[in-house]
């Protein structure tokens, strides 16, 4: 079974029905035992960095995290679940969970992206919305059947950085190169919404859930 941790930050839902979808058995919970008792956790969320830890560091769910990952326990944080297991996000100044070394930065209304019909590099727009290829870097069982050129799709206004470099298992260019996925097997992150990326983000979540089955076998 699949926890999906509930800290009122929004997407839990959609993410469930993902998983039913593929026959995957869920549920939305913020129960400690339940989740310590799963095969692995979903991070997801939307919303401001500041008040998602404020949420989780008031009901001490960044402690139950740590100890998710602290017990090897398959963790995949989506969208603001992956920039928040970082150690600090621009975004008002954030100092957030450290599970990964590294930054959430915002993106620089002055990149480009494309040319216009007057042949004039367009700025980009903010937030990113929409479908973006990926671009694969690692080999990862989370991304079995997954190739560069598949489509995701992505709402944010922030990207994550890891600091080792090596962890980045895809990326997605949009006036610059950013991270897509991120972490090491059972510790993932991914920055765009596999619950709404269509064919692809449904093998990722089932990519998932069958690494959390055989790393409890």
């Amino acid at each position: 079974m699949i926890a999906i941790l509930d800290y009122k930050a929004g997407n839990q839902t959609s993410v469930l029905r993902a998983l039913n979808f593929l026959g995957i058995e869920a549920c939305i919970t913020d129960n400690n035992e339940t989740i310590m008792q799963a095969d692995g956790v979903i991070f997801p969320g939307v919303g401001a960095a500041k008040q998602a830890m404020d949420r989780l560091t008031g009901q001490r769910q960044d402690e139950l995290l740590k100890a998710v990952v602290e017990e090897k326990k398959p963790l995949l944080g989506i969208c603001l679940g992956c920039q928040i297991l970082l150690d600090y996000s621009e975004e008002n100044n954030t100092k957030t969970l450290g599970i990964i070394p590294g930054t959430c930065k915002k993106f620089n209304p002055d990149w480009t992206d494309g040319i216009n019909e007057k042949n004039i590099p367009e700025k980009i727009r903010i937030p990113h919305m929409g479908w973006n290829s990926i671009t694969v870097k690692r080999e990862s069982p989370l991304l079995k059947n997954i190739e560069s050129g598949d489509t995701v799709y992505y709402v944010h206004s922030f990207y994550p950085e890891p600091q080792d470099k090596n962890l980045i298992l895809a990326t997605t260019t949009y006036g610059r190169e950013f991270t897509a996925i991120f972490g090491h097997d059972g510790l993932w992150a991914v920055q765009f919404h596999p619950e709404k990326s269509g064919k692809t983000g449904l093998q990722l979540l089932k990519n998932f859930n069958d690494y959390c089955e055989n790393h409890n076998n």
